[in-house]
């Protein structure tokens, strides 16, 4: 039986349902980690970015009280991509990700209870417009991200020691931009795109590196190569979301009513 567990739920203002049982730890702590994860199934780690590093802990917690299933923080670009995996070296955001995985890896190999999945979805004044702004990319919402979770924990045998790839729609820099002015023409009737490439903004990421700035906007460009340029695995080839229960139907209305609240 698998149940719920919020870590330092003492700092959160989430309404936990009455069967879900939570425990406060410390990150860092081995000792408190294994014994909140001890009696359950799977452990989803939901860690944003100043967390990505300690899953190293939670990964060996989770191995010692013998968890069946890991699902790492890697709800995004595909870091199985060759090319995507090539800017990581000097990139936190990505270096951390990629040594979680190599250790997630190094685990599962040595225990075959120990499994693990990787979930891969992509997302997405004057707009920039990058490359070819027809360059398809799968997009999924936060919700499709959450059914794919509970998909990968009811099918573990088709989901082990594997990423899955899933999508509400495929879509394009420029459909975006149509749709925007569909909903708010007066607000959007000045936008004209200004032209842009990801081998611009990686050069000046790469150039800010050098000079220690590790700022969100310059790790944010390498995020936007991860899905835009070209051969980086913007756009799924195979997907899972028949096995996840992932509909995948998602159309143009209702990508209109995600983009609604944002133009107004």
């Amino acid at each position: 039986m698998m149940c719920a567990i919020g870590i330092n739920a003492k700092c959160s203002k989430t309404a936990f349902p009455s069967s879900a049982k939570i425990a406060t730890v410390d990150y860092s702590d081995l000792a408190s980690l294994t014994e909140a994860f001890r009696g359950n199934d799977a452990v989803v780690s939901a860690v944003a970015l100043r967390g990505l590093q300690v899953q190293l802990i939670a990964v060996d917690a989770a191995f010692t009280a013998g968890v069946k299933r890991f699902i790492p923080s890697e709800f995004g670009y595909d870091l199985g991509n060759p090319q995507t995996a090539a800017i990581t070296a000097d990139v936190p955001i990505f270096r951390s990700k990629v040594n979680v995985n190599k250790y997630i890896d190094e685990k599962a190999a040595s225990n075959s209870n120990f499994t693990y999945t990787y979930v891969l979805h992509l997302q997405s004044g004057r707009p920039r417009i990058f490359n070819s702004s027809d360059r398809p990319f799968t997009a999924t919402t936060l919700e499709t991200a959450a059914q794919a979770v509970v998909g990968i924990l009811q099918h573990p045998d088709e989901t082990e020691n594997r990423p899955v790839y899933f999508q509400d729609l495929v879509i394009t820099q420029n459909k975006i931009l149509a749709l925007a002015k569909k909903i708010a023409p007066e607000k959007t009737k000045s936008w004209e795109p200004i032209p842009k490439s990801t081998a611009s903004i990686k050069s000046a990421s790469d150039a800010a590196l050098v000079k220690g700035d590790y700022s969100l906007p310059v790790l944010f460009a390498y995020l936007l190569v991860s899905f835009l340029a070209e051969g980086y695995g913007g756009q799924a080839k195979t997907l899972d979301n028949e096995l996840l229960g992932v509909a995948g139907n998602m159309t143009d209305a209702d990508a209109e009513a995600i983009l609604a609240p944002l133009l107004k």
